[in-house]
C-alpha cells in the first residue's frame, strides 16, 4: 500500500476502530489519530460534556472541522467516531480523501465490547440495545456508501482484522473490487 495514503475507520462504537487503528499504524508505520481524542484534547472536556452542552449537532459541527483538518494529512490512520458518517459533509470528506474502512460490530459485540464505559453519551438515553440497534439501522448504509473495504469484527482479535484490512487494501491498490 502507498505509504502516503491515509486509512480512515468507520462504524459503530465498540467496532474496534481505536484498537485497530493503533496497531494498523504501528504496523505500517504511520501516525495514528483518534478524532474524539483530538477534540477533546482541543476543548478541555470531555465528549459527553460537549453533547451536554451543545448537543449532537454542535458536537457534530466540531467533529467535521476536525475531519476535515485531519483527512489533508497524508499517510495516517484515523479512527472516527462512530457518528461521523451521519454528518453529510464528513462523509464526503472521508470518501474523498483517503482509504474508508468499515469495521462492521452486531449489536451483540458492541454491548460486550463497550459494557461499564462513561464516554458512549448516546446511550445515556435509554435502553442501550435499543439505541445501538437503531444507531445501526440509521448508519450502517451510511458507513457502507464511504466505505472501500467493509471488515467484519464480531469475535475477532485485533491482530486478525488488522491482517485482513492489510490485505484488502492490498487487493484494492493492485486494481482489485470494492466492499464485500
Amino acid at each position: 500500500m502507498r505509504s502516503s495514503a491515509s486509512i480512515f475507520l468507520v462504524g459503530p462504537m465498540g467496532a474496534g476502530k481505536s484498537a485497530v487503528g493503533h496497531r494498523l499504524a504501528e504496523e505500517l508505520g504511520c501516525e495514528f489519530i483518534d478524532s474524539d481524542e483530538v477534540i477533546e484534547r482541543r476543548t478541555g472536556v470531555d465528549i459527553p460534556y460537549i453533547f451536554e452542552r451543545e448537543g449532537e449537532a454542535g458536537f457534530r459541527a466540531r467533529e467535521r472541522l476536525v475531519i476535515d483538518e485531519l483527512t489533508q494529512r497524508p499517510g495516517v490512520v484515523l479512527a472516527t467516531g462512530g457518528g461521523a458518517a451521519q454528518d453529510p459533509g464528513s462523509r464526503a470528506l472521508l470518501g474523498a480523501r483517503g482509504r474508508v474502512v468499515y469495521l462492521h460490530a452486531s449489536v451483540e459485540q458492541q454491548l460486550r465490547r463497550i459494557r461499564g464505559s462513561r464516554q458512549r453519551p448516546m446511550l445515556k438515553k435509554g435502553d442501550p440495545r435499543e439505541i445501538l440497534e437503531a444507531l445501526m439501522v440509521q448508519r450502517d448504509p451510511q458507513y457502507r456508501e464511504i466505505a472501500d473495504v467493509i471488515v467484519e469484527t464480531d469475535g475477532r482479535r485485533v491482530a486478525a482484522v488488522t491482517r485482513e484490512i492489510r490485505r484488502r487494501l492490498e487487493e484494492l491498490e493492485q486494481g482489485g473490487s470494492g466492499p464485500s
